[in-house]
């Protein structure tokens, strides 16, 4: 260890001397209470360190001692279903140990280091168990611990393992997480645990295209704007337009085998909110409680500043480890503005030239650093495993042409712009299909096309009919919706009917807030086969009042919360009433046009 002392102190900044041995990043204790802290500059004779807890009694004069390794996260069984803050700390464990208020310089495990494991060891590629002296690698599976009900978890090799046979191999049994279980030939110590550093990324074998889309049950994100597995996104929004909101449907429903959610800098009745929720959520796919498969990085708008730059790399580096297993990962990052602020108040504590805005001038290669690190992968152990990241953007007054919104553009390929009008119309999720894009939706044709071969079709035409009614809306703004001809006035009923009985989604009802793709479709099918058979119902003379008159227009609209996922077969019955009801107007029209 080397030891150095405080010669300055600003904010959650210091500067320290002493420190001339140490290298950048390496993470140092602070003071007498031992705060924790990590080197972010070296100049000769001064260090500046970045204190991730309070630093409120610090004084000039004071110790530092560099621990000459990386602030690193400990990655192991019983991650899964844990809170923890920015730095890994386990908030519940912390809270047991000493109240409701973080303590500077508290510490506690990150890992149950008491509790014992079922650990069964694995075979190696030929299908041969595991033992001393089979060959193995980094990234190499060993064995296997049932995390939780929903989560299997490998235990690997670590990537910085440099032998390549297993001298010793425990077997399988129960051991604690800092059990030694197996040593190689250069007696290197496996456990069920590793340390990995936030800031790099974990390697793989190779990185691949994205083919399959994250499928979320939000009928405006799969269908119009799809996000792949491995892809990035961004949601964009004022206050209170639903960034949040949207952010935890998606955390609830979508198909991810992991979901690690961080909530950066935003309210903490946010984060309680997903702590009272998640628990209660049946997942659709196991059957079981939501958090079995959720781990959650809480660093609130009250916790320590700094610690709010590092929370989004706990967060991808803790989604990395799981894609390694060959898991499909989701982050949910809310809210990544929130972390570029952190960013420009230390910049600013440094006395480092500000960019636009104030915001330092390599906030574009943080951002790039944070989204780059998502993807489709074979990992080292040769499984396919995906980080999908899904950032909310908060801009000040909605504005999207500030630097955070407009630099993280450049990293991501699927934005969904929420609404301002659309969120005061309480129409949710509001993500607006003028602005929004996703440039995922040519590689996920693919698998759309092997599931609901219409996609592609309907997609294209719902998505024209929305752009028409744009432009008619704005004619009719200055002279009013009768001056339009009966065939204009048509694609203005059917783009309310795409809104409110398609791209509406109530979270709060049972029935439409998961809409599986097979639903997604047969209803967006009806309403744009209701549109074509109307307008030759026009063409043949009929008026528009007629059409607006047909039950049927209702009972499609209600489609969404009257027929459930597992009786999507009963779209037909509505169908039977549209070619009905359909049918005996254009008989009508087609008898009076003949005489």
């Amino acid at each position: 260890m080397i030891e150095g002392k405080i010669i300055r102190i600003s904010g959650p900044i210091i500067f320290a001397d002493g420190l001339e041995g140490c290298g950048l990043y390496d993470v140092v204790n602070v003071g007498d209470k031992k705060l924790i802290g990590e080197i972010i500059r070296q100049n000769v004779g001064r260090a500046t360190i970045q204190v991730y807890e309070d630093d409120t009694g610090l004084h000039v004069g004071e110790k530092v001692i560099c621990n000459e390794r990386p602030l690193s996260l400990r990655l192991g069984p019983g991650l899964v279903g844990t809170i923890y803050d920015g730095i890994q700390r386990p908030l519940k464990a912390m809270y047991e140990d000493k109240g409701a208020f973080l303590l500077p310089g508290q510490r506690t495990e990150p890992l149950d280091t008491q509790k014992k494991w079922v650990f069964t060891a694995g075979n190696d590629s030929s299908g041969q168990p595991v033992k001393a002296g089979t060959p193995i690698a980094p990234g190499f599976p060993i064995g296997t611990i049932r995390e939780t009900p929903s989560v299997l978890h490998t235990i690997m090799v670590p990537p910085t393992v440099r032998g390549r046979v297993l001298k010793t191999f425990a077997g399988s049994g129960e051991y604690t997480v800092d059990d030694v279980i197996a040593t190689t030939e250069l007696d290197e110590d496996i456990r069920l645990s590793q340390y990995w550093p936030v800031r790099r990324a974990r390697p793989y074998m190779q990185k691949m295209s994205v083919t399959e889309p994250l499928v979320t049950g939000l009928r405006v994100i799969d269908v119009f704007f799809p996000l792949s597995k491995g892809g990035t996104a961004a949601i964009p929004g004022g206050f209170g337009t639903g960034k949040t909101m949207t952010q935890h449907a998606i955390a609830k429903w979508c198909d991810a085998d992991l979901i690690v959610y961080i909530g950066c800098g935003e309210r903490g009745n946010e984060m309680t909110d997903v702590l009272n929720e998640f628990p209660q959520i049946v997942d659709p796919r196991t059957g079981r409680s939501l958090m079995e498969r959720t781990i959650l990085i809480a660093n609130t708008s009250n916790m320590p500043v700094a610690a709010r730059e590092v929370s989004l790399y706990s967060g991808i580096t803790l989604a990395e480890y799981y894609r390694d297993m060959g898991m499909a990962v989701a982050i949910m990052a809310d809210s990544t503005s929130r972390w570029a602020e952190a960013l420009r108040e230390l910049s600013g504590r440094m006395e480092e030239m500000p960019a636009e805005e104030g915001f330092p001038a390599y906030l574009p290669t943080r951002l790039a650093e944070f989204y780059e690190r998502a993807g489709r992968v074979n990992s080292l152990c040769g499984r396919e495993g995906s980080v999908s990241v899904i950032g909310a953007v908060s801009p000040p007054g909605g504005d999207f042409s500030e630097p955070v919104t407009q630099h993280t553009k450049r990293f991501i390929r699927c934005f969904w712009a929420l609404d301002r009008d659309l969120a005061n119309a309480r129409h949710y999720p509001a993500i607006g299909w003028i602005d929004s894009y996703s440039e995922y939706a040519d590689e996920v044709k693919g698998w759309w096309e092997k599931h609901e071969p219409q996609w592609a079709t309907v997609r294209l035409e719902a998505l024209d009919l929305l752009k028409k009614e744009q432009r008619l809306q704005q004619i009719v703004r200055l002279i009013g919706p009768d001056a339009l001809p009966e065939s204009e006035r048509l694609i203005l009923t059917v783009a309310e009917m795409v809104k409110n009985g398609f791209l509406q989604q109530d979270q709060f009802d049972a029935v439409d807030a998961y809409c599986i793709s097979e639903k997604q479709i047969a209803i967006l099918v009806i309403i744009m086969d209701f549109y074509r058979r109307a307008l030759a119902v026009i063409k043949e003379g009929a008026p528009l009042v007629r059409i607006n008159s047909l039950p049927v227009k209702e009972e499609i609209v209600r489609i969404k919360s009257l027929i459930t996922n597992d009786k999507v077969a009963d779209i037909k019955i509505v169908e039977g009433h549209l070619d009905e009801q359909m049918g005996e107007l254009e008989r009508t029209y087609r008898k009076a046009g003949a005489v």
